[in-house]
C-alpha cells in the first residue's frame, strides 16, 4: 500500500465535491513534483471546506516538506457564470452555491490537528501578483467556471518553475465546460488524468504567457 493509499484509507473525504479518485490524482501529481525537488510553494485556488487542502497538508507533513502552503477562496460560493460556462448539465451550479466561511475551513484544520495554510480571501479576478508566491512548484485549481480558471491561471503561470505541475479540477466535466475552455484558449499541453487536467511545466515558455 502506498503512502497515498494509506492516507485515503485513514482519513475521511469531508465533502461531496470531490471523491477519492480526485484526491488521489492531486496527491500523486504533488508527490511527483516533490520527488523531483522542484523549488517553490504549494497553492490551491478554490479550497471550499478544505477536503483536498487537508490531504495536501498531510502529504507535505509526511514528506517533511518545509514549503509554504497557500489556499485561495472567495468564501462566498460560486461567482456568476459567463456564456462559456453554459451547459444543460450544469444547471445546479449557480451563483452563491457552495459558500462556506473562512472560519469553517480553519475549524477543519484545527479538528484534524494540522498546521493552517496561509488563507487568502477574495475573488480570483480581484487578486494581484502580490498575493501569490514568487515561486510555485505545484498548483491545484478548482475554480469551477471559465473566468475563475482563467484568472487563477493568469496568477500562477508566471510563477510556475521548470518541472512544476498544475492540476485543474473538472477539466473533463460536462456540467462545467468553461474549465476546459479557459485552459484550451491558452494552447497549453494538458493531459486528462481521471477527468482532471494536468499541465507539466517544462521550461519558461508557459511562464511567459502572462508576463
Amino acid at each position: 500500500m502506498t503512502v497515498i493509499d494509506e492516507l485515503l484509507r485513514k482519513y475521511p473525504i469531508i465533502s461531496d465535491q470531490v471523491d477519492a479518485d480526485d484526491v488521489r490524482t492531486v496527491l500523486v501529481e504533488l508527490e511527483k513534483t516533490l520527488g523531483q525537488k522542484v523549488p517553490g510553494d504549494i497553492v490551491e485556488f478554490g479550497c471550499y471546506i478544505g477536503t483536498t487542502s487537508l490531504f495536501i497538508r498531510r502529504l507535505l507533513d509526511l514528506r517533511q516538506e518545509n514549503r509554504t502552503f497557500h489556499v485561495y477562496d472567495s468564501f462566498e460560493g460560486l461567482p456568476e457564470k459567463s456564456r462559456e460556462d453554459e451547459s444543460p448539465a450544469g444547471t445546479n451550479f449557480q451563483a452563491g452555491k457552495l459558500a462556506v466561511s473562512k472560519k469553517q475551513l480553519t475549524r477543519e484544520f484545527q479538528k484534524a490537528g494540522l498546521k493552517l495554510p496561509i488563507i487568502h480571501k477574495g475573488w480570483f479576478d480581484q487578486l494581484s501578483s502580490g498575493d501569490v508566491p514568487e515561486q510555485i512548484a505545484f498548483a491545484f485549481l478548482d475554480g469551477d467556471f471559465y473566468e475563475s480558471i482563467k484568472s487563477s491561471l493568469k496568477l500562477v503561470l508566471p510563477r510556475m518553475q521548470p518541472g512544476s505541475t498544475i492540476v485543474i479540477d473538472d477539466y473533463a466535466r460536462e456540467a462545467l465546460p468553461g474549465v476546459a475552455r479557459a485552459v484550451q484558449e491558452l494552447h497549453l499541453s494538458t493531459n486528462d488524468v481521471h477527468g482532471l487536467g494536468v499541465i507539466r511545466v517544462a521550461g519558461t515558455k508557459t511562464r511567459d504567457l502572462f508576463t
